[in-house]
C-alpha cells in the first residue's frame, strides 16, 4: 500500500492543470476572438452596415450574430480539448449551461457595443465599436473562464495517464 501524496505534490498537480487549462482555453479563444471580431467587421462592413434601431442598432445585431458563430467554435474547442478531462455531466446539460454562460458573456458584448454605438456615430464610430467590441469580449472571457470552470466543466479532472494528455 503506498502513502498518499504529499500536500505539495497535490498542489503541484492542481497548478498544472490549471496552467495547462488557461493555456488552451487561451488558444480556444483566440481562434473564437478572430472567428468574433472578423465576423463582426465582416457584417458591419456589408449587411449591417449603418445604424438601425436603438435597442437592435446593426452593430448589436452584428455582434449577436458575430459571437453565436465563435461560441459554436468555442463549444466545440473547449469540449474536445480544453476541458475534456472534465467531463462527468450528460452533453445536453454541459451545452445548455454553456449556453448560458455565454449568453450572459453576450449580453456584455452587444451592452458594450450598444452604449458606444449611441454615443460615437460618424467617420470614427468603427474605431469606437471594435474597442468596444474588444473591452466585451475581454469582460466575457474573464466571466467564462470562472463559470466554465466553476459550472459547465466543474467536475474534477479525470486521471488521464494517456501520451496525448496535453
Amino acid at each position: 500500500m503506498s502513502a498518499p501524496p504529499s500536500v505539495l505534490t497535490r498542489l503541484r498537480g492542481t497548478i498544472d492543470v490549471l496552467y495547462r487549462e488557461m493555456i488552451k482555453f487561451g488558444v480556444v479563444g483566440a481562434v473564437a476572438f478572430v472567428i468574433d471580431l472578423g465576423g463582426f467587421n465582416l457584417l458591419r462592413r456589408t449587411v449591417l452596415q449603418g445604424t438601425g434601431d436603438w435597442v437592435l442598432s446593426h452593430a448589436v445585431v452584428a455582434t449577436i450574430i458575430s459571437a453565436a458563430v465563435a461560441t459554436v467554435v468555442a463549444w466545440i474547442g473547449n469540449r474536445m480539448w480544453t476541458f475534456r478531462h472534465r467531463r462527468n455531466r450528460p452533453v445536453h446539460h454541459e451545452a445548455l449551461l454553456f449556453a448560458l454562460t455565454n449568453g450572459v458573456a453576450l449580453l456584455l458584448q452587444a451592452f458594450c457595443v450598444g452604449v458606444t454605438n449611441q454615443l460615437v456615430a460618424g467617420e470614427t464610430g468603427w474605431v469606437a465599436e471594435n474597442l468596444a467590441k474588444m473591452i466585451g469580449i475581454a469582460l466575457g472571457t474573464l466571466f467564462r473562464f470562472y463559470a466554465y470552470r466553476k459550472f459547465v466543466f466543474s467536475h474534477e479532472p479525470l486521471e488521464d495517464t494517456s501520451p496525448l494528455a496535453d
